[in-house]
């Protein structure tokens, strides 16, 4: 049975909010009024000012760098509003932290995308709404409803305004083959791997490219950018093989480490990445930001209606 309730709620952590503002503005709804502090010894502080009982609460708060701290306030966020009599609460959560760990591949290792998955219904939340999980199976590790929504669709209008001729999709590494696909097919072009082994956590081996990416303007896609390693490896590789323009198209540029001098060292002429995560401190040079924030805001207003969100999976803003 669908909420019914036709109040919409909205409200933010301290995670992005610059896209909790987008969002709102796409909206036209403002943000709650709330405070979201911290006292002298670091622990979080919270309280919300609006009377928001029986509202249909849609809570943005990615899970991104300090991972802890905005996953903790997230939690807390969600057992105030609880405790405040909220009708409905909806986590849109449009990065979604601690997904690398999404099975047992080991001895005596957590299944880190599980205990998030676990604290967050228990908490109280209702739904989720994410974005590009970096494992799609994490959806069933929730026992409430999950929305998964893909930036490509975003991406892709970015890469079309880049005016590239000619293109082939490749893809960093075997493991995001079915993301490159997708994008293969979706503008007629065709598919490389690149194929990558691993030596250890942080140092790599290219191999090779499987495809023919000679003469030819490469997209190199992927879900995230973390360290930068992979994917400007990647595009090093395919400049060796002879491609012409580079770009790289990613959904969530968490940026650590030594990710944006590998960045600016690789070839790449342009680096495309939406507004899931909040840019802080310096940017490759070649970086374009793409927002999101219509994507998602046409999917709260959806659900918040008991309408379909899977007729935005493959929309093109």
């Amino acid at each position: 049975m669908g909420y019914t309730n036709d109040r919409l709620v909205l409200m933010t952590g301290t995670a992005h909010k610059e896209l909790a503002q987008s969002i709102s503005a796409e909206l036209g709804i403002p943000v709650a009024n709330a405070h979201i502090g911290r006292f002298p010894d670091g622990e979080i502080d919270i309280k919300v000012y609006d009377d928001i009982r029986g509202g249909d609460v849609f809570v943005i708060q990615p899970t991104c760098p300090p991972v802890n701290e905005n996953w903790i306030e997230l939690l807390l966020i969600i057992d105030t509003l609880r405790r405040a009599s909220a009708g409905r609460v909806t986590v849109v959560m449009p990065y979604y932290g601690y997904a690398r760990k999404d099975r047992k591949d080991e001895g005596r290792v957590p299944i880190s995308a599980k205990v998030v998955a676990n604290t967050l219904a228990s908490v109280g939340a209702d739904r989720m709404l994410t974005m590009d999980m970096h494992a799609a199976q994490i959806q069933g590790f929730f026992d409430i409803p999950v929305d998964h929504l893909y930036a490509k669709p975003v991406l892709m209008a970015g890469v079309k305004r880049l005016g590239i001729e000619n293109p082939v999709i490749v893809t960093p590494d075997v493991g995001g083959v079915k993301m490159a696909r997708a994008w293969a097919k979706a503008i007629g072009a065709d598919l490389a791997i690149v194929d990558k082994r691993r030596i250890s956590g942080s140092e790599i081996a290219v191999e090779h490219v499987i495809g023919n990416v000679d003469g030819r303007n490469v997209i190199i896609v992927d879900d995230m950018i973390s360290t930068g390693g992979s994917i400007s490896e990647a595009a090093a590789i395919t400049r060796r093989h002879g491609a012409k323009k580079i770009v790289l198209a990613a959904s969530h540029a968490v940026f650590c480490g030594p990710a944006v001098q590998r960045l600016d060292a690789c070839p790449a002429d342009k680096i495309l990445v939406t507004d899931t995560i909040p840019r802080r401190g310096d940017s490759p040079k070649a970086l374009e930001v793409v927002s999101v924030a219509g994507l998602l805001a046409r999917a709260i207003r959806n659900i918040h209606r008991s309408e379909s969100v899977s007729s935005l999976f493959e929309e093109i803003q």
